[in-house]
């Protein structure tokens, strides 16, 4: 009888352990994993637990970890390990992260209503061997962000469970785990919720982390994450960002022409023209596929020009561009004929085509400037091709846009000898565009020299200095400057950066010697005049004669 007795004992026991860990609740442990990150270095910087939120690799866990991280993988209870592809939001203030792997994964769902103070939840944790739930009471209830809870626990927990799911006894996910000194917890409505947008790029928490962002679910939004991305990744970070593209917006060309453009500038092309391919079959405009095509050949054409890869040539892009025309009959679509027989060097029929332009709505300076190039190219009369830039400019001016038409018709004016106009244009062209390029003051410090504004002269080639510290020409014409007015302790100065710079560059020490003669020091202009003939400068002799 005692031997029966014990054996009920047992079930009741069993019983007992079964209703405080519900299956339900068991079952949610298949959702839970630990996730570590490391820095560019392979060094561990953090780790934390989460809990998937789908089949497809979602999952919701804290965001510190995160923070200067280059690389996250997760363990799951199963002992898989899988890397994080992308992190898709994130809140640095409440510290939660949503981001997926690439894996079909074990879900677990989200609860659709709040618990209350004094309810029993579960807290599971970690573990690939048998797992040691905790059951929880429910001390308190905050609200943030309007709708969602903050839970308050009363009890102590492993220091490691941070980021470990609560669950009610339906095994729906209520909560992760958020210990800040006392048993805390923060809804996983607010991690699922969690999302990127277009602008994602520039959120100060995300840009904290090395480990992309993923892609927003709206085109709109995608297309401009990758247009503030591109050029800020490398090229096969950005790839990983075209190819996600795609795979979210198959009719869509924007993506296939950024994957295009990458294999193209591996010179892959025989790759990107299937990429091309499948855009113009897959595409809903076709037109804007065949125009991205021909854009894509122009680029290829223009800076690498047709002995690699012959098939990719002018004939070919005009052909993409004239298909496209057919389709839909847009003036961009025009532009891109007009550029590729100005490449192909029929400059009477680019000519013609950027005239037809200019009665559109696509007329702008830039479509003036073209013509006037193509005008140049046919040997027209400096009088019909300054029109064309006197036209740029004024259409320029309309839309705020005029900078580079300026600088344009300045330096056109310049080679006809019209100083005088040419500076009105550089500098009005300066008030404008605010240059920092050292070639625009070196330009205009030129130009200045013919209509002999020395002091003018002298600020805008020490800005040109000053912006490239690492020119020798820029400081021998400084120093020439100042030993032509009469500035012979400066001009000095000036010498002997470019010598410095230059150590084999004549002129240099040819400057420096003059300089030091007119001076007075006669053994200095001999030392460095000497220096500038034995470099093979043909005037020192004249000036050793002198000094």
């Amino acid at each position: 009888m005692k031997k029966i007795y014990m054996i009920l004992m047992g079930l009741m026991i069993g019983a007992s352990s079964i209703l405080a860990q519900p299956g339900s609740v068991q079952k949610v442990a298949k959702s839970v994993f630990s996730l570590t990150t490391f820095d560019k270095d392979g060094n561990i910087i953090a780790s934390t637990q989460g809990v998937f939120i789908d089949n497809k690799g979602t999952a919701i866990s804290t965001f510190k970890p995160f923070i200067g991280a280059v690389k996250a993988t997760v363990v799951d209870a199963t002992g898989k390990s899988m890397e994080v592809d992308a992190i898709m939001g994130a809140d640095e203030l409440y510290d939660m992260a949503k981001f997926r792997v690439i894996a079909n994964t074990a879900a677990v769902p989200i609860a659709n209503k709040e618990e209350s103070a004094g309810n029993k939840v579960w807290l599971v944790p970690y573990s690939i061997k048998k797992p040691q739930y905790q059951q929880e009471d429910i001390s308190s209830v905050e609200k943030f962000n309007t709708s969602y809870n903050y839970y308050i626990f009363t009890t102590t927990v492993p220091e490691n469970a941070v980021g470990c799911p609560f669950v009610n006894k339906d095994g729906q996910v209520i909560a992760l785990m958020h210990n800040n000194g006392q048993v805390t917890a923060i809804d996983a409505n607010f991690a699922k919720q969690l999302h990127v947008t277009g602008l994602s790029t520039l959120d100060a928490a995300l840009r904290e982390s090395g480990i992309r962002t993923a892609l927003p679910d709206k085109e709109t939004d995608a297309t401009t994450m990758m247009t503030l991305n591109k050029g800020q990744k490398t090229a096969d970070e950005y790839m990983k960002y075209a190819n996600e593209f795609i795979e979210k917006f198959p009719n869509s060309p924007f993506g296939y022409k950024e994957k295009a453009s990458l294999l193209t500038n591996k010179q892959q092309y025989a790759e990107a023209e299937k990429v091309m391919q499948e855009s113009i079959k897959k595409a809903g405009n076709k037109d804007e596929a065949h125009g991205d095509f021909a854009d894509i050949l122009y680029q290829k054409v223009a800076y690498v020009g047709d002995s690699i890869y012959p098939a990719w040539n002018a004939d070919k892009a005009l052909e993409e561009a004239q298909k496209a025309y057919s389709i839909k009959p847009q003036p961009l679509y025009k532009h891109q004929e007009a550029q590729i027989n100005y490449l192909k060097k029929d400059y009477q029929k680019s000519y013609d085509l950027f005239m037809e332009l200019t009665k559109t709505p696509m007329n702008s300076g830039e479509i003036w400037y073209e013509a006037a190039q193509a005008k140049s190219q046919l040997k027209a009369p400096e009088s019909e091709i300054k029109v064309l830039l006197d036209s740029a400019v004024s259409v320029g001016l309309r839309t705020k846009m005029a900078g580079p038409y300026l600088l344009a018709r300045g330096r056109f004016l310049d080679a006809q000898g019209k100083y005088r106009e040419a500076l009105a244009d550089y500098n009005q062209y300066d008030s404008i565009a605010r240059p920092i390029a050292p070639t625009f003051f070196y330009t205009r410090y030129k130009c200045e020299l013919q209509l002999r504004q020395w002091q003018q002269a002298l600020l805008d080639i020490a800005r040109a200095c000053y912006l490239n510290p690492k020119e020798p020409t820029y400081f021998a014409e400084w120093a020439s400057l100042d030993l032509r007015v009469k500035r012979y302790d400066e001009g000095k100065k000036a010498a002997q950066a470019c010598i410095e710079l230059a150590p084999e560059y004549a002129d240099g020490y040819l400057l420096m010697g003059i300089l030091c003669g007119e001076s007075g020091d006669k053994v200095e202009a001999k030392k460095n005049l000497e220096k500038a003939k034995e470099l093979g400068d043909t005037r020192a002799e004249e000036y050793l004669k002198k000094f």
